[in-house]
C-alpha cells in the first residue's frame, strides 16, 4: 500500500501474495541467464520483498532505478513474476495445461509440421473433454478443422462432420452453462443485497423470476458442470425461501457429485467448499447437531488437502472453518471457549485483507460479535457490530446491517450505556424503516427497548420481559419471522433475563437437553 497516496500497488501485493517457493522459483528463472544476476528487476524484486508497506521514495534509495524508469520497471517485473509462477503451475493447474498445449499446437502448425501439431490438438481435446472445459475444447476443435482443410485425405469430410457435430453439442452446454450461472448468480447477489424473503410478495417474485427457468432442466440428461450448476442455482433459490430441506436435498447432491467425480474437485475447487459451506449451514439451520459435527469433522479432513491447492482455496476453506466452529460454539453455548478463536480469526482477516470481501468480513464480524454478546462482554460485542455498522455501501447484507444495529441495541442496554438509548432506538427504527426490514419480531423488541425508560419500570420488567418472550415464541417457525431468529436468539435472551442466568447456560442447558447428553 502507497504510503502517500493510499493506492495499490499491484506489483508490490502480487510479491506479498507470493509463497517461498514460488519466491525461489522467480529467482532461479530471474537469474538463468549469467547476465540477469545484478538484472534491475531482480534489485527491485528483492527490495519489493523485503518492505512492509510499498515506499516509492525508500525504493529509488535502494535501487539503481531513475523515477521515469520505475513504472517501466515495475510492469517489466510483475510480468516476469507472473510467467515464473505459471511455469509452476502449468503442470498443476487443467486449464492453464490446455493453453500450453493449444500454444504448442499453434507454434507447430506455423512451422507447417500438422501431423505433430494435430496430435497434440488431439490429446488437449481428449483432456479438455474429461475436464469439461468446453471452451477451450470448442477452441481445439476448430483449430483441428482449419488444420484439416491443409490435410487432404479421404476421411476429411467425416472429420469435419463429426468436429461439427462436437462444436453443436459443446455450445448447447455452454449456453445452458450460461443460463444457470446467470440465474444462480442473480439469486447470490439478492442473497448479498437482502438475505431471506421478508414477505409473500418476496417469495412470489422469486418463484415467478427464477421458478420456471429451474424448472425446465432435467439433471439427469446433464453433465457435470452443469449439474452442479443447476445444484448451486437450486440451493440459493431455495435457502431465500427458507425451505432448507429441500435446499439440503440439492446440497447434498452437489457434493455427492463431487465425490463420485473425485478429478473435478481440484479443478473446481471453489464451488466444491462453497457446496460444504451450504451443507453445513443447512445443517446448522435445519438444528441436526450429529450430522453437523460428522460433516465439520469431515470437513476438517479435506481442508488438509485442498487447502494446499492454491491461496484463494485454502482462504475459503479457512472462512467456511471459521464460521462452523463459531456456529459450533453457539449451539453448544461454549461462548468463552469459543472468544479463544478470536485471535486467530484477526489473524485471518488481517492476511488476506486484500482479498477477503465484504460479504464475508460482515459474516465474520457478526458471529464474533455474537460470541462476546453470549459471554456478556458487550463493549467487544459492540465494536465488532460497529464494524458493520460503519460498512460504506447500505446495500451489501442489508439483513446483516439491521440485525446489527438491534443487536446494538440490546447490548448497549445490557452494558448500561443506555443514557441516549431514546435516540438510539428511534435511529435503528428509521434505519430498518429505510431498509424495509420491519416485521412483527422487530415490532416487538423495539417497542419494548423504547419503553425501557419511558412507561416501564424496573418491578415490572420481569414481567414485561415474560410477556414479550410469550409475544415471539409463536412466530419462532412462521414461514416469514422466523427469519429474525436465524440472527438473533431473542428467545435465550430473554429466558436469560427472566430466569437471572447467562445466556450462555440457557443455551447450554437447551443443548443438553435436546441431545441427552454434552457430546464430544
Amino acid at each position: 500500500m502507497n504510503l502517500i497516496s493510499g493506492k495499490q500497488e499491484p506489483v508490490y501485493d502480487l510479491i506479498q501474495s507470493m509463497s517461498k517457493a514460488e519466491k525461489r522459483n522467480f529467482k532461479l528463472y530471474a537469474t538463468r541467464l549469467s547476465g540477469n544476476q545484478e538484472a534491475k528487476f531482480v534489485t527491485l524484486f528483492d527490495c519489493m520483498d523485503a518492505m512492509e508497506e510499498y515506499d516509492e521514495a525508500k525504493i529509488l534509495q535502494r535501487c539503481p532505478i531513475k523515477k521515469e524508469q520505475l513504472p517501466n520497471m515495475k510492469a517489466h517485473l510483475y510480468k516476469q513474476i507472473l510467467v515464473s509462477i505459471r511455469l509452476l503451475d502449468v503442470q498443476r493447474t487443467v486449464p492453464m495445461q490446455l493453453r500450453e498445449q493449444i500454444d504448442f499446437a499453434r507454434i507447430l502448425y506455423d512451422k507447417g509440421l500438422f501431423k505433430q501439431s494435430l496430435k497434440i490438438l488431439e490429446k488437449a481435446k481428449e483432456q479438455a473433454l474429461f475436464y469439461e472445459q468446453y471452451t477451450q475444447a470448442i477452441e481445439i476443435i476448430e483449430f483441428q478443422k482449419r488444420q484439416g482443410t491443409l490435410n487432404i485425405s479421404r476421411s476429411i469430410g467425416g472429420r469435419s462432420e463429426t468436429g461439427s457435430r462436437q462444436v453443436e453439442e459443446l455450445c448447447d452446454k455452454i449456453r445452458n452453462l450460461n443460463q444457470l450461472s446467470n440465474v444462480g448468480s442473480q439469486l447470490y447477489g439478492l442473497y448479498l443485497q437482502l438475505g431471506y424473503a421478508r414477505t409473500q410478495k418476496d417469495l412470489d417474485m422469486i418463484v415467478q423470476v427464477f421458478g420456471p427457468t429451474l424448472a425446465k432442466y432435467n439433471e439427469a440428461s446433464l453433465s457435470f458442470v452443469e449439474q452442479v450448476q443447476l445444484y448451486q442455482a437450486q440451493v440459493w433459490y431455495n435457502y431465500i425461501r427458507h425451505d432448507m430441506l429441500t435446499c439440503y436435498k440439492y446440497v447434498c447432491h452437489w457434493i455427492v457429485l463431487f465425490d463420485r467425480v473425485p478429478h473435478m474437485q481440484e479443478v473446481m475447487y471453489d464451488s466444491y467448499l462453497r457446496g460444504y459451506s451450504r451443507l453445513l449451514d443447512g445443517l446448522f439451520l435445519l438444528r441436526s447437531y450429529r450430522r453437523f459435527i460428522q460433516k465439520l469433522h469431515l470437513f476438517e479432513e479435506k481442508c488438509e488437502s485442498i487447502g494446499k491447492i492454491n491461496d484463494n482455496a485454502r482462504m475459503i476453506s479457512l472462512q467456511i472453518l471459521y464460521v462452523n466452529r463459531i456456529n459450533r460454539h453457539f449451539w453448544e453455548g461454549t461462548f468463552a471457549e469459543g472468544i479463544r478463536m478470536v485471535p486467530q480469526v484477526e489473524e485471518y482477516t488481517q492476511r488476506y485483507a486484500e482479498h477477503l470481501d465484504i460479504h464475508h468480513r460482515m459474516v465474520l464480524y457478526y458471529k464474533i460479535a455474537c460470541l462476546y454478546f453470549g459471554n456478556a462482554n458487550y463493549r467487544k460485542c459492540m465494536e465488532y457490530l460497529n464494524r458493520i455498522i460503519c460498512a460504506r455501501d447500505p446495500r451489501m447484507r442489508r439483513d446483516l446491517q439491521c440485525y446489527a444495529r438491534i443487536l446494538n441495541l440490546i447490548a448497549s442496554y445490557e452494558a448500561g450505556m443506555d443514557y441516549n438509548l431514546d435516540y438510539q432506538v428511534r435511529a435503528v427504527y428509521l434505519f430498518l424503516v429505510k431498509m424495509n426490514d420491519m416485521q412483527q419480531v422487530q415490532q416487538e423488541i423495539m417497542s419494548f427497548l423504547k419503553r425501557l425508560h419511558t412507561t416501564l419500570y424496573a418491578t415490572r420488567m420481569k414481567e414485561e420481559l415474560h410477556q414479550l418472550y410469550e409475544r415471539i415464541k409463536p412466530l419462532e417457525h412462521h414461514p416469514y419471522e422466523r427469519r429474525t431468529f436465524y440472527y438473533l436468539d431473542l428467545l435465550s435472551w430473554l429466558e436469560s433475563k427472566i430466569k437471572g442466568i447467562p445466556v450462555a447456560e440457557v443455551i447450554r442447558q437447551r443443548f443438553v437437553a435436546e441431545n441427552g447428553k454434552v457430546l464430544p
